[in-house]
């Protein structure tokens, strides 16, 4: 790949500077400074270095984000989950969408593919959800998200799993996306979320170690059972 790409991947200059930095002797591969950011490079073979500074490169990254109530689930903008981010990779950007009010498990990275894979309607990828409720949640409604239930609007949702965890709580695992699902569900079974809570995705568990705003990269065996069929 080009020298100028994969320092550009990294985030570690424009390619302006980039080329400004090459004609500098700021930037050597194999030991030897380098002036055309357009030679060819091997990511795993040869030894690129910035002021000095060797460039490991990586072109995917996978982050785990507890993501906290207030913020939106955007790649750009004021008050966005990626504000929290100081990470010198390029495109990151959050896989799905979490309400203003929501927290929980939000995946930030930068593999188009794997995201499309994940979000994909005809995928079905499971989402499971801590709700709290201002009403106790009942067994009719376990029921009537078992069978499929109607939204405002003459919206059919798919079959989903409701697990009563006390009188005014339960997990809710999804295997769809629609508009703030998860209220609008609670919402025709007249009652309301006062809480919610994203802690599982496929195969990726929230890591409940991480405070809410605290992130991590997904281990090897995270980011495997993410790629794996669904279960």
């Amino acid at each position: 790949m080009r020298l100028d790409k994969l320092l550009s991947d990294m985030g570690i200059a424009t390619r302006s500077q980039i080329k400004r930095a090459c004609r500098s002797g700021a930037v050597t591969v194999n030991g030897m400074k380098v002036r055309d950011p357009s030679i060819q490079v091997h990511p795993e073979h040869d030894l690129v270095c910035w002021d000095d500074e060797v460039i490991a490169y990586q072109r995917y990254a996978y982050f785990m984000l507890n993501k906290p109530a207030g913020l939106i689930s955007a790649s750009k903008g004021n008050n966005t989950v990626m504000n929290l981010f100081d990470e010198p990779f390029r495109d990151l950007f959050p896989c799905g969408r979490l309400d203003k009010d929501t927290t929980g498990l939000l995946l930030v990275t930068n593999d188009g593919m794997l995201a499309h894979e994940l979000l994909s309607p005809r995928k079905h990828v499971e989402k499971e959800y801590a709700v709290q409720l201002k009403m106790p949640v009942t067994i009719n409604d376990v029921k009537a998200f078992e069978e499929g239930i109607v939204i405002d609007g003459d919206e059919q949702c798919l079959s989903a799993q409701c697990t009563i965890i006390n009188e005014f709580s339960c997990h809710l695992i999804l295997h769809e996306g629609k508009f703030h699902e998860v209220k609008r569900m609670f919402l025709a079974r007249g009652n309301e979320v006062t809480a919610l809570k994203r802690i599982r995705m496929k195969n990726l568990v929230l890591d409940e170690s991480l405070a809410p705003g605290e992130y991590r990269a997904l281990t090897e065996l995270e980011l495997q059972d993410l790629r794996s069929p669904e279960r």
